[in-house]
């Protein structure tokens, strides 16, 4: 298999349920005339830790500093995707979700517009964590689903179902 084919690379994406008490940091965007809903966070970078990527990525897209988050980050969804979406061949994406909590001060401190190359600017929303149920989100982790925000899962629920062309659609 080469590069040039669809799924022949593997990226690994790292993103943060960032949680402000019951609330969600979602970034906001509108494509092709629909709303998408990401997660903040992006891609591991060749040889980065995966802790040191999170980091990096919050930081980028937020201003977020770690050492502001209460507690530490913890793994909470596992998501395969080898969905087809416009552009370039596309890679397969691991994508590593982890909640993070942070307090108030820290939420009215980070920054509300998400500069990315490609996907243009996006913009920093907050929701009741259960309001995610049927938003268009990506990668489409079942948040509406904890029972608190700190609630813990057990192994097999971190493993989400694979995402494809049969049953993800890239706006």
């Amino acid at each position: 298999m080469t590069d040039a084919e669809p799924f022949g690379r593997i990226k690994i994406r790292v993103a943060a349920a960032l949680f402000s008490g019951d609330e969600i940091a979602l970034i906001h965007r509108t494509r092709n005339g629909q709303d998408q809903y990401t997660l903040p966070g992006g891609n591991v970078e060749p040889g980065e830790p995966i802790p040191q990527a999170l980091a990096r990525e919050l930081d980028e897209e937020l201003g977020l500093d770690l050492t502001d988050a209460i507690g530490v980050p913890r793994l909470t969804w596992i998501q395969d995707a080898m969905v087809t979406r416009p552009g370039s061949t596309p890679p397969r994406k691991l994508h590593l979700v982890f909640r993070v909590h942070i307090a108030d001060s820290t939420r009215a401190r980070l920054r509300t517009v998400e500069h990315d190359d490609t996907a243009g600017a996006g913009h920093l929303t907050w929701s009741h964590y259960k309001d995610t149920a049927g938003k268009p989100l990506f990668p489409p982790v079942p948040l509406a689903e904890l029972t608190t925000p700190t609630a813990p899962l057990d192994v097999v629920q971190a493993f989400l179902p694979a995402l494809d062309d049969t049953n993800y659609r890239w706006i």
